[in-house]
């Protein structure tokens, strides 16, 4: 029998291709991340000839969270994926729900971040109190040297539309090492378990846009996910089994809000601005 052909992940993130490759084929456990906060495996997932590397989660593995009692993790994951495919933005891997070696739990495509190239820097400290042109103040951080240092993120039309999703699916936790840039010049998010809550609860590191006008695009890209997540969308369908009903609707409402404000969101003081550790 011939070895399966490895596939590069670029080439398996059209729509079904990779959910069935994740979906259907056969899971096998390589190794576990050690750095992650809940159970996470590193594995392939091989179907009709094709391979792909890919992380799986398994519901067992999970740490319950007392702000998010209602559904999983990687219901909340696949969920995150759903609204992302629907944007039409595809800023999350491919990812599914899916019985493993360890129960049901998500699959989501492996991304290989690059490490350095065009479109890879992404965040910096730098010093001054206003950030140089092409980047986007977050706020001031401490370095440990007695010299506070302005932390800042490019402002890359990648990264606004990621923050636009954050503020769909209501991201407790972007954090820098949850963006992943490609050789391809492609960025994914990843790591969306906190996610959807009914109360807001937006944490994030792209807060560089905050209370300016949304750009053309995102309007014409949230009035497709209000319509989707209406009374019989497609979108609302989806997330039925994914999150609960309660969620889908405060989903639909937080479009409603970005649509009618017209602009990103700001921080609202109730809730901390910006996840720790931030990268």
């Amino acid at each position: 029998m011939s070895a399966p052909e490895r596939i590069p992940p670029r080439s398996v993130t059209a729509g079904a291709t990779a959910a069935e490759l994740l979906a259907r084929g056969e899971l096998t456990v390589r190794g576990r991340i050690r750095d992650a906060s809940n159970a996470a495996l590193y594995c392939t997932v091989a179907y009709e000839g094709r391979e792909a590397a890919c992380v799986y989660k398994p519901v067992a593995g999970e740490r319950p969270l007392w702000d998010f009692p209602d559904g999983t993790l990687a219901g909340r994951e696949v969920a995150a994926y759903a609204v992302s495919e629907a944007t039409g933005w595809d800023l999350v891997p491919p990812t599914v729900l899916r019985d493993g070696p360890y129960g049901e739990g998500m699959c989501q495509l492996w991304i290989e971040a690059a490490a350095e190239g065009p479109g890879t820097e992404l965040l910096a400290l730098v010093e001054g109190e206003e950030p140089e042109p092409g980047w986007k103040a977050i706020g001031f951080a401490d370095t440990g040297d007695g010299r506070p240092a302005l932390l800042v993120h490019a402002d890359d039309e990648r990264l606004r539309r990621l923050a636009v999703l954050d503020a769909v699916i209501n991201n407790a936790d972007r954090k820098g090492g949850h963006l992943l840039p490609t050789a391809d010049g492609r960025l994914y998010g990843i790591d969306h378990g906190v996610t959807f809550h009914v109360e807001t609860k937006l944490r994030t590191l792209l807060w560089g846009w905050a209370g300016e006008p949304l750009p053309a695009e995102a309007v014409e890209v949230l009035k497709s996910l209000r319509e989707d997540l209406g009374e019989g969308g497609a979108l609302a369908a989806r997330l039925a089994g994914l999150i609960t009903p309660a969620e889908v609707a405060a989903t639909r409402a937080r479009v409603e809000a970005l649509l009618a404000t017209g602009r990103h969101p700001e921080p609202t003081g109730e809730w901390p601005a910006i996840p720790w550790p931030p990268v």
